[in-house]
């Protein structure tokens, strides 16, 4: 088997030693997204929702980079810096999971990069 490095303009460029996202025996293991816009580097907004939305458009660039799609993850974990929050975050992230949706887990961090509200990671198959 040969990893697979994946990288893609349609998302955040890595911001430190790490792929958006690694191919491997038919897997994607896609890295955390944060609401980062591609194109200006800087965070979409303030608010919880305005930022999920641009987290799950990131992610699903690197998806669709690496020959995946969102019909195809297996796995997601969302990182919040406020569980109140987890109802919205839900409701966005529900717009991607109509039909089958896959494993989870959320959970409560104290921060995260660049003062995001909400990250989510996921691992998919080709």
């Amino acid at each position: 088997m040969i990893k697979k490095s994946i990288s893609t303009n349609g998302a955040p460029a890595a911001i430190g030693p790490y792929n958006q996202a690694v191919v491997y025996d038919h897997m994607v293991y896609c890295s955390g997204q944060v609401a980062i816009h591609p194109e200006s580097g800087e965070l979409a907004g303030s608010g919880t929702v305005e930022q999920m939305e641009q987290v799950m458009s990131n992610l699903g660039e690197v998806l669709k980079a690496a020959g995946s799609h969102w019909d195809k993850v297996l796995k997601c974990t969302i990182y919040l810096i406020d569980m109140s929050e987890f109802a919205a975050v839900n409701e966005v992230y529900g717009e991607y999971f109509r039909n089958e949706q896959p494993a989870r887990e959320a959970v409560a961090v104290a921060a995260l990069p660049k003062n995001a509200r909400v990250e989510v990671s996921c691992i998919a198959h080709l």
